[in-house]
């Protein structure tokens, strides 16, 4: 049987553990404030980042799809979302079993969700907000992959049934606790490495793949049409990432203060990288090369951000802003597929890295909180691996299925003359801008 770090996987309680809890004010207040800053980086901060990256014509129907993403998730997780998430009926720890891998839907429409009801020493209330706030980005991130070209109700098709089959799913079997199939692995991801960014990832991958190119990609120039926009919405989500790594540890405590300052060494560590990197090849450092690292360092220590110290931060920060810099532009050229927003080469490839660079970085030798009992650094890697293959696997594969449905049912994308005219108009019969 595995005993667990305390402090680095009791992080997700659920509502099964709350029997004997006392409410603290001083954790609830803290997790009022997180919730409140990972919404925050969805609207609107990921639909300023990305509405700034696509051309004028289609800049509105970005931020739709951002918005149109955190109703509809939010109205899907009270209904059964938080259920399959989070219930713990049927789990059994080193059990494999259904539930190991969804949850039951004893909790479906909130049932036994009271004002007293508590998960730890919060509200469960505002532990179900917070988690929801998770599923919301998770999905929206993919928008970036697929902007420009895809209808907007097969996006919200696809976005049903997508949270539904992928995501509560994957949050079930990495955070639901004893009995949860990864979680029983021993796999740490404290803030959602795979949960939330290879997930959607590789998810865009797929997606990009199965829509194929925009309409004159890659020889046609389509440059962002507004990267002042881009660097507010990247802004907004650095600081709105204190929210989702910090928030994380479920309390005010010591592990959501060290959360906190290794999200922030490891973001501007990987800004600089990138920076860097990109002045080396280019000759000139770019302001969308710096927004763009910092995106990437934030990605890389969300699952290492409970057990890695100062020192470990640095290195997955700087080796995110290098590595995911090769992955956007000369990986992406020379597969030439067309993910329009570069959520592949950052969300994916970062995440990647962070998931296994957790699995090093967690040890006490190197500054970290400690690995899961009994584990060696070398075996600590090789769960963090294998829970990042499965992961690539369960998304990919549904993915593309969910996407052959949602075929069948509406087109996926735009025809041409729809794609020249652009999305705003054609989708949503309004402009951006109005001169």
């Amino acid at each position: 049987m595995k005993r667990w770090l305390l402090g680095s996987i009791a992080l997700l309680a659920t509502p099964a553990y709350a029997q004997d809890a006392t409410l603290s004010a001083g954790d609830t207040a803290w997790m009022l404030t997180a919730t409140a800053l990972v919404l925050f980086m969805t609207i609107p901060g990921l639909a300023l980042f990305y509405g700034g990256l696509v051309r004028a014509k289609n800049v509105l129907s970005v931020l739709m799809q951002c918005f149109a993403i955190a109703a509809l998730v939010t109205v899907i997780w009270v209904i059964y979302g938080y259920s399959m998430a989070f219930s713990t009926t049927g789990m059994v720890q080193g059990e494999v079993n259904w539930y190991s891998i969804v949850g039951a839907f004893d909790k479906a429409m909130f049932s036994g969700l009271t004002r007293d009801a508590l998960t730890y020493a919060i509200p469960e209330s505002v532990f179900a907000t917070f988690q929801l706030t998770f599923a919301i980005i998770t999905v929206a991130l993919i928008v970036g992959a697929v902007a420009e070209r895809m209808r907007f109700s097969a996006l919200m098709i696809f976005s049903a049934l997508w949270v539904t089959v992928v995501y509560f799913p994957m949050a079930h079997m990495v955070w639901s606790g004893n009995g949860g199939l990864m979680w029983d692995w021993g796999v740490l991801d404290f803030a959602g490495g795979t949960v939330v960014h290879i997930n959607a990832g590789i998810a865009a991958l797929v997606a990009c793949l199965v829509l194929g190119k925009r309409k004159g990609y890659p020889t046609t120039a389509m440059p962002p049409h507004n990267l002042t926009y881009t660097v507010i919405g990247a802004s907004m989500l650095w600081v709105g990432w204190f929210g989702f790594n910090a928030g994380s540890a479920v309390a005010a405590n010591g592990a959501a203060g060290m959360a906190m300052l290794v999200t922030q060494i490891a973001t501007a560590a990987a800004a600089l990288g990138w920076m860097l990197v990109e002045w080396v090849f280019h000759k000139k450092p770019s302001v969308l090369g710096v927004a763009s690292g910092a995106v990437a360092g934030l990605v890389a220590i969300t699952p290492a951000s409970g057990t890695c110290g100062p020192g470990g931060a640095l290195v997955i920060g700087f080796l995110a802003g290098v590595l995911c810099y090769f992955a956007a532009t000369r990986l992406k050229r020379a597969l030439k597929y067309d993910d329009s927003l570069d959520v592949f080469g950052v969300h994916a490839v970062g995440g990647i890295i962070g998931a296994i660079l957790t699995g090093v970085f967690a040890d006490t030798s190197l500054g970290g909180a400690g690995l899961v009992a009994g584990q060696s650094i070398g075996g600590q890697v090789f769960v963090q691996i294998k829970s990042v293959l499965v992961t690539v696997l369960y998304s990919g594969v549904l993915t593309y299925v969910i996407l052959k449905i949602v075929g069948l049912i509406v087109p996926l994308r735009v025809n041409q003359d729809e794609e020249t005219e652009g999305l705003d108009l054609v989708l949503h019969d309004e402009r951006g801008y109005n001169l």
